[in-house]
């Protein structure tokens, strides 16, 4: 049996955490680490912000959790008002997660349907190569194999369309004719499941783990909205990973253009300091709800946990006062080109791509063909041991070309990165990558 602590990418021990700040985590060993990908895109202003922790503890002081069906809290209000103005969006349902969130969310939209007269709208559509939770119902909506195959017994049927991936267009598609393949694809599933039992569509704007930070093609959130518009179906984004700022806008799917009905968010909301997500949604389907029945019939104990709201007002004011999401607009597109121009020698670099603070490498055996490493070769753990060999956290992935083989790695940094710390990053997965291809068994 492995060490309880065991990583499962090496099967080695993993470290033990003494202590973070700002950009950097120290081990008990005295091993210094990079945080080039906030853990998993959760660490917005980076580890051990005096501002934040002060605020819990004030928090904290006063009262740490005030039941959210009995009082309503400062925290509380603060928040709903930052995410209001942040998204344009009425309502919200909070959770300690992001599957949480994407749960309430599917909570929400089915009743929503039943409250306003049409009880049989009860299916979802989701993509392939996506991710949205841990929950049965959240992993049941994505198209992440070897997340799901444990569990596919208890999965009630989902809705799939095709991934949006510009990189890996499929057979007799162009790049121009991508979006309304798409589009049309989805209108056909809709179809084939019958308009007036499609309760959502959920997809990513720009997808995280399943994907590698891979960004909906230019019009591609237009195009579906207008199909789900057409026949009632409730337009869901999950930005639980993508949003809260981290692509340089707060709502990421305002870089599709787009006004979802329900939006996820978590990860980037709290910065990582304490748990906290939301589910938030139209002022039209609060009004539906309320009428049916008096409002969401979806919450938990620690929905609205004051602390943690607490938390997340800290973070939240601090990226407003620093002015860290016009920072990423300016500064992001400017990195992503600046790691794409050090890994350029590199052939096995096959795309560099993503928006603001949320960068995909995928890496190819073959440039040409695009053809992806062999899954028996566990690139994508070679990578993530080499980065903490080296002192760099990053996130790599796999599985995403067929379900076993594809291998992504992510940087997504503390908003508030210096840029000499965002050069540490860029010079150590460069490194990390030289070092690991040139450490694959030859063919």
């Amino acid at each position: 049996m492995p060490h309880p602590s065991a990583n499962d990418i090496t099967q080695g021990p993993l470290p033990r955490i003494s202590h973070g700040r700002g950009v950097y985590l120290w081990d008990v060993e005295g091993r210094k680490y990079i945080d080039g990908s906030g853990g998993p895109a959760v660490f917005s202003i980076g580890h051990g912000d005096p501002r934040v922790n002060a605020a819990v503890a004030a928090q904290m002081e006063r009262v740490a959790y005030a039941y959210r069906y009995l009082f309503t809290t400062d925290s509380l209000e603060e928040m709903s008002e930052i995410i209001t103005q942040a998204t344009g969006l009425a309502e919200m349902v909070y959770t300690t997660s992001g599957s949480e969130a994407v749960e309430s969310a599917v909570k929400i939209a089915l009743q929503y349907h039943f409250d306003r007269g049409e009880p049989r709208r009860v299916q979802f559509v989701g993509r392939k190569r996506s991710w949205h939770g841990n929950t049965l119902m959240a992993t049941a909506l994505s198209g992440f194999e070897e997340r799901q195959r444990a569990f596919a017994g208890a999965f009630r049927a989902v809705g799939r369309v095709s991934a949006a991936n510009a990189y890996r267009l499929p057979s007799g598609v162009s790049r121009e004719g991508l979006v309304a393949h798409l589009a049309a694809e989805l209108e056909a599933e809709i179809q084939r499941l019958g308009p007036e039992t499609v309760a959502g569509f959920i997809f990513e704007p720009v997808v995280g783990a399943a994907g590698g930070a891979l960004p909906a093609p230019e019009g591609y959130g237009r195009a579906v909205a207008e199909v789900c518009r057409r026949h009632g179906v409730l337009v869901i984004c999950d930005e639980v990973m993508c949003g809260s700022g981290r692509t340089g806008v707060w709502r990421a799917s305002e870089d599709d253009g787009i006004m979802p009905d329900i939006i996820t968010v978590a990860k980037s909301l709290s910065g990582g300091y304490l748990p906290l997500g939301a589910a938030v949604y139209t002022q039209e389907i609060a009004d539906v709800m309320a009428a049916g029945h008096g409002g969401p019939l979806t919450g938990h104990t620690y929905t609205g946990h004051t602390a943690c709201l607490a938390a997340g007002v800290a973070v939240q004011r601090i990226v407003q006062e620093e002015g860290l999401l016009a920072r990423i607009r300016d500064k992001g597109p400017r990195w992503q080109a600046e790691l794409r121009a050090r890994l350029a020698h590199l052939p096995e670099v096959g795309d560099v791509r993503g928006r603001g603070y949320f960068i995909g490498v995928e890496m190819v055996a073959d440039p040409e063909t695009k053809a992806p490493f062999a899954a028996a070769l566990g690139l994508n753990g070679r990578i993530r041991a080499e980065g903490l060999r080296r002192g760099l956290i990053c996130y790599p992935s796999g599985g995403h070309v067929d379900g076993a083989a594809g291998d992504t790695v992510i940087l997504a940094p503390p908003f508030n990165a210096t840029d000499a710390e965002l050069d540490e990053i860029a010079d150590k997965l460069v490194a990390v990558l030289e070092a690991v291809l040139a450490g694959l068994p030859k063919a």
